[in-house]
């Protein structure tokens, strides 16, 4: 079994002693043990640690949450706070920098075990997500590809539905040869549907290749298709329940 890389960020030699050894005793390898953030910072470069246990109140002072800006800004490892302090003003703090872990001095064997594991996988999970996500992105180049052969013999005409067609050479969409006005989104959303005819758009797919900025949601897409199904004559575009949409070859 693949032990897990670990540095100690603590600036107390008892406690820096009876984590490692805690941790050594359930299969971590602790690669590094630093008392302060500057030396903290140093050995997270060379050693690229699995996770990381911070205390908040390096040298007296919250260096720890700094430490764990930097952590995250900078090198997305997951961290775990270990600390003297309950109130909520440095929790609030603390919470700001988004741990995957809060514990309490002095710390309970086993549930410091029980969060390390926790924060282990719920880092790989939403690496796993976001990989997931990557994948179903659509580029725009390969989108192109797929409308341009779809074309009705060398014209730059794609049909779909009834009596639609889509002008790639312009981005127009038509019903009956007349022009239906959309909006840049309702515009890319369709050309989504259109080059993956038959096959259903995810609201992940949706949402990377229609939105440029962050923060498009699932609703996101359910209003866009409210508003793109309004603008068009026929109901055309089918929902996949819980999954997204498609528009039948």
């Amino acid at each position: 079994m693949e032990k897990h890389k670990v540095i100690i960020v603590e600036n107390d030699e008892i406690n820096l002693l009876n984590l490692n050894m805690f941790l050594k005793k359930h299969g971590y390898s602790v690669i590094a043990m630093c008392s302060n953030a500057t030396q903290a910072k140093s050995k997270i470069a060379i050693y690229k640690p699995d996770i990381i246990i911070v205390d908040i109140s390096l040298q007296e002072s919250n260096d720890g949450i700094e430490l764990a800006k930097t952590i995250k800004q900078k090198y997305d490892i997951p961290f775990i706070y270990l600390t003297s302090y309950s109130d909520d003003e440095i929790i609030f703090q603390a919470k700001l920098t988004e741990p995957y872990g809060y514990i309490i001095k002095p710390f309970d064997q086993d549930l410091l075990h029980a969060t390390i594991q926790m924060a282990l996988f719920r880092y790989h999970m939403e690496n796993e997500r976001k990989e997931n996500i990557n994948s179903l992105k659509v580029d725009k180049l390969n989108l192109e590809k797929l409308l341009y052969s779809k074309r009705v013999s060398s014209k730059p005409i794609v049909p779909f539905g009834k009596d639609y067609h889509l002008n790639i050479s312009i981005c127009e969409t038509f019903y009956k040869g007349k022009k239906i006005k959309l909006t840049k989104k309702e515009n890319a959303f369709l050309r989504l549907l259109i080059a993956q005819l038959g096959i259903v758009v995810s609201f992940e797919q949706a949402m990377n290749y229609v939105w440029d900025e962050h923060g498009a949601t699932e609703n996101s897409v359910r209003t866009l298709v409210w508003r793109l199904r309004s603008k068009l004559e026929t109901d055309i575009i089918k929902n996949a329940s819980g999954i997204g949409y498609y528009i039948e070859e």
